[in-house]
């Protein structure tokens, strides 16, 4: 009655979007939780990842042994995105804790039908489901410290960003701003005065290179760990929180996102683009979630476009070990090209959309935990 160990399972990785096999029993016997009828305990989780997901079939009288056991090991499961329901979607044993029993009998994520089209939301809500599980995991005894670093030219946008970052879970966050040209600008004061979290402002003219303002906001990081924040985009209240545990689940060096979801602001559209898979080695993850430690932070290049890019080419190359994880508490907004430093067309991204819907249309992600 092994436990598959969490540090073994290296979390999430090798989570596959869209299964191609349905729901598995998951029963429990004298070799410990097994599938189906087998006799032989449970495979290795590479082998669970093309399933939909595991029924579990609760077991009757159980010593206390075998309950820490099955718990163990359905938590091992959970820590490792396996979605889980339970067989009786209003009953689980009192040894299973509220959270986690909360989320094996929602059964939203089973409900949704697998409709063809650029609508079909069942593999997300899957995935939503996943993520949820994975967030079950042991989290480090002391708070982790996080340096968020930003440069901003739009000063409309800044109170919004603040206040998304304010609202990261489980993280200690300190705010290192780069105002681009836009120091004396009313609105980009009145956001920095209201910012509840500790701030610190380097303010450069527009004539800046936008690494070099960045680089000068970063070399003010006291924290942990540093993170990159773009002033424009839409983040979840446990974005990051969920890399910092792909991070300790992976080993990665550097960790970041799928650039997954795109809101096309003139079309009042949201595509979702699935071609960058997530839970990954790789050698790129979206520029504007970019999280690393903050002795392994080599500086940003005094580049003008392609700072994150730039950092990520040369962190690879280095040897850096780059790990992508999941990109549903994250939207990035697309508006005219040369509003961006990634400067490309609206029609793109039409092009590359998996799914696709009209008004602003996020995983659930973005504002559920």
């Amino acid at each position: 009655m092994t436990a598959i160990p969490f540090v073994e399972t290296r979390g999430a990785a090798g989570y596959l979007r869209t299964p191609t096999a349905e729901i598995e029993r998951l029963r429990w016997s004298d070799a410990g939780w097994s599938l189906g009828e087998s006799p032989d305990g449970l495979p290795g989780i590479e082998a669970l990842r093309p399933l939909c997901g595991l029924s579990v079939e609760w077991p009757g009288d159980m010593t206390e042994q075998e309950r820490r056991a099955a718990l163990d090991g359905l938590m091992n499961l959970a820590f490792a995105g396996v979605p889980l329901t339970s067989a009786l979607p209003d009953r689980v044993p009192d040894w299973v804790s509220p959270d986690f029993a909360a989320l094996l009998t929602d059964r939203g994520w089973l409900s949704v039908n697998r409709e063809a089209g650029p609508r079909c939301v069942a593999d997300l809500r899957r995935e939503e489901h996943s993520v949820r599980l994975r967030r079950l995991a042991p989290r480090p005894a002391l708070t982790p410290t996080v340096s968020v670093v930003m440069s901003s030219k739009r000063p409309h946008l800044l109170a919004s960003a603040l206040a998304q970052i304010a609202l990261q879970r489980h993280v200690e966050v300190e705010v290192l701003l780069g105002l681009h040209g836009i120091a004396d600008h009313p609105l980009a004061r009145r956001a920095v005065e209201e910012c509840e979290l500790p701030i610190s402002v380097v303010s450069a003219d527009a004539g800046t290179p936008f690494g070099a303002l960045l680089d000068l906001a970063a070399a003010r990081a006291s924290g942990e760990f540093v993170a990159k924040w773009d002033d424009d985009d839409w983040y979840g209240p446990e974005h990051l929180s969920d890399l910092l545990l792909a991070k300790r689940a992976s080993g990665a060096d550097i960790v970041g996102t799928a650039a997954e979801f795109f809101y096309l602001e003139p079309l009042t559209t949201t595509i979702r683009r699935i071609s960058y898979t997530s839970e990954v080695w790789t050698d790129f993850v979206a520029g504007g979630t970019i999280l690393l430690a903050r002795d392994d932070f080599p500086g940003f290049e005094p580049l003008p476009r392609g700072v994150d890019a730039a950092l990520l080419k040369s962190q690879h190359a280095r040897g850096a070990r780059i790990y992508r994880a999941h990109g549903l508490g994250y939207v990035l907004r697309r508006s005219h090209s040369e509003g961006h430093t990634w400067q490309l067309p609206l029609a793109h991204f039409l092009k590359v959309a998996h799914n696709q819907w009209r008004g602003f249309r996020p995983s659930l992600l973005l504002e559920a935990s």
